[in-house]
This record gives C-alpha cells, sequence and structure tokens, in this order.
C-alpha cells in the first residue's frame, strides 16, 4: 500500500467508490466518481499496491512516454478526497479502480481500514447492470442497502439478491458487518447498446447520488452529452427495422410497468429536483473481461455491443435477442 501525506481533517465524510469491471456496465459507474474527481479537483492520497490484488494477465499495465522517458502505469485502486463547499459542508472520499483479480476479503478490508482513519459515516458503492430497458427512457437507477433500518431512513430497496456477485457486493456486505452503514447504487444499461461510453447513465447515477447525500453535483458538460448518446443511438437503431421494433417492444413494456409510477409523489419529487437545480438552492458546491453483471446474476455479451458489417461502416446495435432464447438479459441488486 502506498500512502500520501497531507489529508485534512474531512467534514462528515461520504465514501463514494466504482470499479471498472463484471459490476461497471458502460463504463457508466467508474466515469461517474471520475466526473466527482475532475469537476472537484479531487487529491489522490492513496493507492492500492497493485502486486496484492491483481493478475497482470488479465488487466496489463500500460507503458507510455513522458518527457522522453518510458514509464509503466499498474492497475490499481485510488483513493482521493474532495471538498464540498456551501451552507452545508460535506467531503467525499472517492474510490475509483479496477475490481480487483484476487483476495476481495483483503481489498475491502483495506478500503474499511481507510473509512475507519478517515471517519467515513457512510460509503455508497456505484455500478452498472445489462438489463432489458430501452434507450429512450430514463435509466432505471436501484438504491439497495443490506440494512432494513437503513433502507427505511434512505427510501431504499432491502436486497433480496441471491446468485453470483462482484466487488460491488462483496464490498457492501463487508461495510455491513464492519458496522459501517453503505448503500450501492445501480443503473440498468440497455443491453443492446452496452459499449462505452453512457453518459445518460452516469447521469443518472449522479443525480440519484445527489439526492441521497444532499449535495449539488457540478454536471458540466454531462447533460449535453447525454442528449447527444440518445440522438447517436436512435439514428442507429433506426437504421434497422428490426431493431427498432424491438425498442418499440421495450418502451411498451415500460410504460406499462410504470403507469403506478405517475404519483403524486413521483411528480413532486422530480419537481423539487427541478426547483433545487433551477434556483442553485442545493447544498454544495460548484468494463473489463468476462462481461457485466445482468438482471439474473450471470454476465452480459462478451462481445462489442455494435456490428460493423454495414456497407458505410458505421456501427449499429446488434439483432434483438429472439423470443425464448439465451440472450435475454436483466439486472442484479
Amino acid at each position: 500500500m502506498i500512502e500520501l501525506e497531507g489529508v485534512p481533517e474531512l467534514v462528515d465524510p461520504v465514501m463514494v467508490a466504482a470499479f471498472e469491471g463484471w459490476n461497471d456496465a458502460g463504463d457508466a459507474a467508474s466515469t461517474a466518481v471520475a466526473h466527482l474527481d475532475r469537476e472537484w479537483k479531487g487529491e489522490v492520497f492513496a493507492a492500492l499496491d497493485a502486486e496484492d490484488y491483481y493478475d497482470f494477465q488479465v488487466n496489463r499495465p500500460t507503458v507510455f512516454m513522458e518527457d522522453g522517458v518510458r514509464k509503466i502505469t499498474w492497475p490499481t485502486t485510488r483513493l482521493s478526497v474532495v471538498r464540498v463547499g456551501g451552507d452545508k459542508p460535506r467531503d467525499l472520499v472517492l474510490v475509483r479502480g479496477i475490481e480487483p483479480s484476487m483476495r476481495w476479503r483483503s481489498f475491502c478490508n483495506e478500503l474499511l481500514g481507510f473509512a475507519h482513519e478517515l471517519g467515513v459515516e457512510l460509503v455508497v458503492v456505484l455500478g452498472a447492470l445489462l438489463g432489458d430497458t430501452p434507450h429512450t427512457r430514463p435509466v432505471p437507477i436501484s438504491g439497495t442497502t443490506s440494512d432494513a433500518d437503513l433502507a427505511r431512513r434512505m427510501d431504499l430497496e432491502e436486497t433480496k439478491y441471491e446468485g453470483p456477485t462482484g466487488i460491488v457486493g462483496i464490498l457492501q456486505e463487508a461495510c455491513t458487518h464492519a458496522g459501517v452503514p453503505a448503500v450501492s447504487l445501480w443503473a440498468a444499461v440497455p443491453h443492446y447498446v452496452s459499449q462505452p461510453p453512457n453518459p445518460k447513465a452516469t447521469l443518472a447515477l449522479l443525480n440519484r447520488l445527489e439526492d441521497l447525500i444532499g449535495v449539488r453535483v457540478p454536471l458540466g458538460e454531462l447533460p449535453e452529452d447525454a442528449r447527444a448518446w440518445q440522438v447517436g443511438v436512435d439514428q442507429l437503431a433506426a437504421e434497422d427495422t428490426e431493431v427498432a421494433e424491438y425498442v418499440q417492444s421495450l418502451e411498451e413494456a415500460r410504460d406499462t410497468a410504470e403507469l403506478p409510477e405517475a404519483s403524486g409523489e413521483a411528480i413532486a419529487r422530480e419537481f423539487e429536483r427541478y426547483l433545487r437545480r433551477r434556483d442553485g438552492a442545493g447544498p454544495g458546491g460548484p468494463g473489463g473481461p468476462g462481461g457485466h453483471a445482468t438482471a439474473d446474476g450471470g454476465d452480459g455479451p462478451a462481445g462489442a455491443p455494435f456490428r460493423r458489417d454495414n456497407p458505410s461502416g458505421r456501427a449499429r446495435p446488434p439483432k434483438p435477442p429472439k423470443a425464448g432464447g439465451d440472450d435475454e438479459e436483466s439486472s442484479e441488486d
């Protein structure tokens, strides 16, 4: 472990973590933490020793040139701190890295050691999974916890998931056993357009995080990137009648399932978000190998989500799965 000195005393700190790989469809979760680090100018204070947790044949180091000198970047997990000002200041400890290849319990214990030393009050782990959701609708975000009391207080789901899990699930359980309140936020990414980046899913995760911890997140160009992404996918899908019909079927299923959500409470919640952003009243200041998590916990498609076999050479979504086939995807809690 490499420790860097100079970590200030933190105010009501929340740890926000995301890991590239199985739990990061479309790189939506890791990009969200990278956005926070960039917008708030995070200062790295520690990095976990790559030798302890990574198989370098799976996650290979990269070589680059700097001022004529060859250097190596090793895959690892880094911790940084950001100071969020405003009427109710709150600091964030950002954890960003790659899902480890080995020694997951030691990995989680090391992160929990940092959380304890820094006085972290809540751990929020971000994830993204492949699901049967249309790209034309708002990105579904589910918030889960293993703590029944925390679920009631923060309006979250108490997770009942059983099956294969990734480092997001393991870290959340490690926090629970250590007595550290922990929540995971999951974005559902359309399985037919799963390649990174997915700024729409990243934006949805940041909006939900903002509501959860009461800190206004500066979004920068992310909303415009999300709109451009959707327009681009619309154009690609329109080139193939079969894909367009499949997207329409997903839209109809989604709209039917969400009819009860058009309640007064849901509308009021969205209106409150609009007012906070318009008036600036909120507190605060300014995918890896092996596929991705899916609703049933299995791996998502390991290949590229777009095909390049059309005469124009432009990428387009793959054909939708046949009814009753083996390619249907959904999401893990």
